[in-house]
């Protein structure tokens, strides 16, 4: 929210979407979020592919949005339970197609022309710094993706 207010001003009067953890959307509300957007901001926890139906997701052609940002793979012990139990559910290719790597596959697959993934597992404060980084450099300093993305890495 902090994050949010500070860039309130730049852009962020179109934004729409669902901010909090009182629900989690549904299906129909990703489908929403995602076909009528030019770019899309996940930040929340565990990996984004367990939120949405993956059947779903691979029939959806969504070449509009042109930059999908996944600020994912946050783990607290709360999530890993709520993944952990999900999981018994799933098959292991299942699981498989919700790895960093297999999501941006998917993403591109229904035409989004940009992906900036997690690779790796973090905690709230770092995804909080790398939300501020991103919205820093392609708001108020006006960086192409790229630009950002390099200064993401440095």
């Amino acid at each position: 929210q902090e994050i949010l207010g500070k860039y309130h001003d730049l852009f962020t009067v179109q934004w729409e979407g669902v901010i909090g953890n009182m629900c989690a959307p549904s299906q129909a509300e990703w489908e929403q979020l995602l076909t009528n957007c030019s770019a899309f901001l996940f930040y929340g926890m565990e990996r984004f592919m367990s939120h949405v139906l993956l059947n779903w997701l691979v029939a959806m052609n969504i070449p509009k949005c042109r930059l999908v940002i996944l600020l994912d793979l946050v783990r607290s012990q709360q999530s890993y339970q709520r993944i952990a139990n999900s999981d018994l559910h799933k098959s292991c290719l299942r699981i498989a197609l919700e790895r960093p790597t297999e999501t941006a596959m998917l993403l591109s697959l229904t035409g989004v022309g940009s992906i900036v993934a997690m690779q790796w597992y973090t905690n709230l404060e770092e995804n909080a710094e790398r939300l501020e980084t991103l919205f820093e450099n392609l708001l108020s300093f006006g960086r192409t993706t790229g630009q950002t993305i390099h200064v993401l890495q440095k």
